[in-house]
């Protein structure tokens, strides 16, 4: 591990360790603490936690990472967890296939479950956002369809009440005029019966001339 590798690493377990105590899981994403301890990309947060997962900081469990050892990682310090011994290739033919000891995790194992966790993760991630924006755009349509519905039912509660009024004016006056012809020396008086239906017909009209269109 180059010194720089080395930095990182233990800025990560730092991290990590303030967070939680040995024995514990870690509840966030490798990516999130990378981003903490300023990391400059997910590919280097993975390379810090399979250094850490090397050297026995970190393990994985139930596919979550849980720390072992808080202590900084030394200079030189070997691996726990050895690598798959590389065999040699005759020619250029294709490279041979790395078999692990029975009962061992391999460096790139470990390696290549971390990256497939992270990208699990991010896809958890866009899905979650793009569900969020569905929401918000759902609830800012049903805010403007209410606003708009109270917007009407105000104006036709006017309308209503300007009817209404107008009805009882109406009516006041015809009364009065029905009175005075039946009071009057006219043959043809209108009689109670006539003058109710004549109100009704108008009570009528000013009800459906109130309803929306």
């Amino acid at each position: 591990m180059n010194e720089e590798s080395l930095r990182r690493a233990n800025a990560f377990l730092a991290a990590i360790s303030q967070k939680i105590e040995p024995g514990q899981e870690l509840a966030t994403t490798p990516a999130e603490i990378g981003k903490e301890v300023g990391l400059p990309d997910p590919l280097a947060s993975a390379r810090a936690v399979r250094a850490l997962l090397a050297r026995r900081r970190l393990e994985m469990s139930d596919g979550r990472y849980r720390l072992l050892d808080s202590k900084p990682v030394e200079p030189g310090e070997p691996e726990a967890v050895p690598r798959a011994p590389r065999k040699k290739r005759a020619g250029a033919g294709p490279r041979s296939s790395r078999r692990s000891e029975p009962g061992k995790t391999t460096y790139s194992e470990v390696g290549r479950t971390a990256i497939e966790k992270l990208i699990d993760l991010g896809r958890e991630v866009g899905t979650l956002r793009g569900s969020l924006r569905t929401a918000r755009e759902e609830a800012r349509e049903a805010r403007e369809g209410r606003d708009e519905a109270e917007r009407r039912a105000q104006t036709y509660g006017a309308r209503v009440r300007e009817l209404e009024a107008k009805l009882d004016m109406a009516e006041s006056n015809l009364r009065t005029i029905l009175a005075a012809a039946k009071g009057g020396a006219r043959s043809d008086n209108v009689g109670d019966a006539e003058m109710d239906a004549i109100l009704g017909v108008l009570r009528d009209r000013n009800e459906e001339a109130a309803r929306p269109s």
